[in-house]
């Protein structure tokens, strides 16, 4: 069916963006008064360690794959993505596919033996049959590390978006965003997090799906229409890989960091212990893949009609990232209404993963640091919540400050660096300590450390930071991502150390550590 002329050239816009929409503040206050409702019913059920850390292990794996959806499908997925497949066209999928491809790493590798070994943090895992201390204090580095830096891309993404969808100033949208997530995360716990996650999956997923339906009735409903307005008006090229990444190491250090880096998020790990028994944790990866998968297809759609329908200059013009295609496309596509339901999402989207992220570090520091460090293995439960709930109030402060800290910054590179120091730093020792009998703990220590310091390291002197943010004229790493050799010299160090320096008692332990891996036998 030829393509109706009108649909060739992207129609001229004018947006509303940077200026107050009345919809999307109803639509932002409505969220956080339910959410903030599900707070209050939840911090009446959240009254030990266990439901404050783990929902008291209640969570169905239908809603845990939900949530797990929820937290993984953030603002940079859903503004990034769909705004680089609408700038940088086919080549903007990679960061999509690497998301993806993770999910069933996880499913087969790692969610069984996780639910069945750990108890609150992955180090858990990684410490059960090996010396606690040491484990503890250096898994929490790399987690903190991790957290740190994706803290810092969301809450800088949160001034941004609120900066130019409500027109309120960038500060006033980092302070609302720490205020609230840490009301979330200090009363209720891990059940108001979960279900804020939850919902917002359910208004991202519905969202991403009525801008699909809006804008494939512009093309007859048909997607070879959309390709071809694509390929009328910017050529094959948009359509063929290559545009945004040439170089085949880049391509696959990237890969590797997005696939693997997935494995060793601590937010996401956490989730697999809100569940009751690993048949549920298996359960949540696979409805999770399905979402996720499916909103991944959706943000190729949306991104590909952005640039169809809204055009490249103006998208750049608006935004050089290309961040605000997804939100210029509802505007076109469903008017300004629409538009703001659809930055009400975006906003709660950063809300809910920046809960989830904060969670997942005050656990680390309550029930890694105080209990096995500081205590040595000896707390009781009070003690340890009131930690925790410390904790959680000082990481809000901070997430508050690095957001303030870093206005205005760059912050591409740390997405990249969080999902590298995950690869490199957690995920090695993690499935090591599960499936290497001869893994030793100063394997495990030099194998965590290795990996997060070469992140660091390397990231720095990458083309990412020391060319466009340092302006120097030639970057000494050549790689865009560190993980490709940060992650390899993990495994490297990690398994030549344990060689070295045997450990007879950890490799003793390892027969009854298969039994409750694989059968549940002893599990929490």
């Amino acid at each position: 069916m030829p393509l109706p002329t009108l649909l060739l050239q992207a129609a001229p816009t004018t947006s509303t963006l940077g200026t107050a929409n009345p919809v999307s503040i109803l639509m932002f206050f409505l969220f956080v008064a339910v959410t903030m409702y599900i707070t209050y019913w939840a911090a009446k059920k959240t009254k030990t360690g266990s439901e404050f850390y783990a929902a008291g292990r209640n969570i169905s794996g239908f809603q845990n794959g939900l949530a797990l959806a929820g937290d993984y499908m953030s603002a940079a997925s859903f503004l990034g993505i769909a705004g680089m497949v609408a700038t940088k066209g086919y080549d903007g999928l990679i960061y999509s596919i690497g998301f993806l491809v993770g999910w069933p790493l996880i499913m087969f590798l790692i969610a069984e033996p996780l639910r069945n070994l750990g108890k609150y943090t992955f180090a858990d895992v990684v410490a059960y049959r090996l010396k606690q201390r040491p484990i503890r204090i250096v898994s929490s580095v790399g987690s903190l590390l991790t957290i740190a830096f994706y803290l810092i891309a969301q809450m800088v993404g949160a001034g941004g978006l609120i900066q130019t969808l409500f027109g309120l100033p960038y500060e006033v949208a980092v302070v609302v965003v720490g205020i609230v997530m840490t009301a979330y995360v200090l009363f209720g716990g891990m059940l108001a997090t979960t279900w804020v996650q939850i919902i917002k999956a359910v208004l991202l997923l519905s969202g991403a799906t009525v801008l699909v339906i809006l804008s494939l009735a512009k093309f007859g409903f048909s997607p070879a229409n959309l390709f071809s307005s694509v390929t009328q008006q910017y050529g094959d090229a948009m359509l063929a890989p290559g545009g945004f990444i040439s170089n085949p190491w880049d391509a696959l250090s990237l890969g590797l960091a997005l696939m693997l880096g997935t494995a060793g998020l601590p937010h996401i790990l956490m989730r697999f212990y809100t569940v009751p028994d690993a048949k549920a944790a298996r359960k949540s990866v696979f409805v999770a893949t399905g979402f996720i998968g499916y909103f991944y297809l959706l943000t190729f759609l949306i991104g590909f009609a952005a640039m169809a329908l809204v055009g490249k200059p103006v998208i750049e013009g608006i935004d050089k990232g290309g961040n605000m295609a997804a939100l210029l496309l509802a505007e076109q596509t469903g008017g300004t209404a629409f538009l703001g339901f659809i930055a009400a999402v975006a906003f709660a989207t950063i809300l809910a993963v920046v809960a989830g992220l904060t969670l997942s570090g005050a656990s680390s520091i309550s029930h890694d640091l105080y209990v096995h460090v500081v205590k040595h293995g000896v707390s009781d439960e009070k003690g340890e919540m009131k930690v925790a709930k410390r904790a959680t109030i000082a990481l809000g402060v901070l997430s508050i400050l690095l957001g303030l800290v870093f206005k205005g910054q760059n912050v591409a590179f740390m997405v990249g660096l969080a999902f590298s120091i995950a690869a490199s730093a957690n995920f090695p020792a993690l499935l090591m300590s599960i499936v290497w009998k001869r893994f030793t703990t100063q394997g495990a220590v030099w194998s965590i450390a290795t990996g997060a310091v070469l992140s660091l390291v390397l990231i720095v002197l990458s083309p990412t930071i020391w060319v466009d943010i340092l302006h120097n004229e030639e970057a000494i790493f050549p790689l865009k991502n560190p993980a490709l050799v940060s992650m390899s010299s993990a495994f490297f160090v990690g398994i030549v150390v344990s060689l070295l320096q045997p450990e007879k008692s950890a490799a003793l332990k390892f027969e009854s550590e298969k039994l409750r891996t694989y059968l549940g036998i002893g599990a929490e």
